[in-house]
């Protein structure tokens, strides 16, 4: 376990290696899971504010869900997540030309159409984050769809904390992730 300011970080992130493979994947993560991507709370007006601009973007499945449910849910637990077509995919998910699930708000951000790249809890996937009153724990969520992903980290010999440090630091700060760094490679 590394502790780093009010964050613990489970060892499984310097140790374990990710790097998403989507060509045997296709995205499952956009599909599988009980709910769509948690959401933070800040997070949700910037959906409803940039919903006009992505919604060009987005599946005319997903235009028809996030019409009649919102730019977000809430769960019977109070959390927020995005909307889901048919208990399934993401509503933000989108198909490329060789059926890759891919995320719509990412598109608009890389077509520089909008400021807000995706969701973090996405952006930061495979890491979960548990809020607690004093403190963040950072987990990682192995995961079965994931197989490919951790063969070609191990390959390329990527640890998850290296393939995500650009989410790590939008979530914690650059200070914080060399802070990471310093602590799991001794710099």
């Amino acid at each position: 376990m590394i502790l780093i300011d009010e964050t613990v970080i489970s060892d499984d992130i310097k140790e374990k290696h990710f790097v998403c493979d989507l060509e045997k994947c296709k995205g499952a993560c956009c599909v599988e899971g009980d709910l769509g991507a948690p959401l933070e709370d800040s997070e949700l007006s910037v959906l409803i504010d940039i919903y006009s601009r992505i919604k060009p973007y987005l599946s005319p499945e997903g235009v028809k869900v996030i019409e009649e449910q919102g730019v977000y849910v809430r769960d019977e637990e109070g959390d927020y997540s995005t909307p889901t077509i048919g208990d399934k995919e993401c509503a933000y998910a989108i198909y490329d030309e060789k059926g890759i699930l891919k995320c719509a708000i990412e598109q608009a951000y890389n077509d520089e159409v909008i400021d807000f790249k995706k969701p973090i809890s996405c952006h930061l996937y495979p890491i979960r984050i548990s809020k607690f009153e004093h403190y963040h724990a950072l987990n990682y969520d192995q995961w079965s769809i994931c197989t490919d992903a951790c063969s070609l980290g191990e390959k390329l010999g990527v640890p998850v904390y290296k393939f995500l440090k650009e989410p790590l630091e939008r979530a914690y700060g650059e200070e914080w992730y060399q802070k990471l760094e310093k602590e799991i490679e001794g710099k």
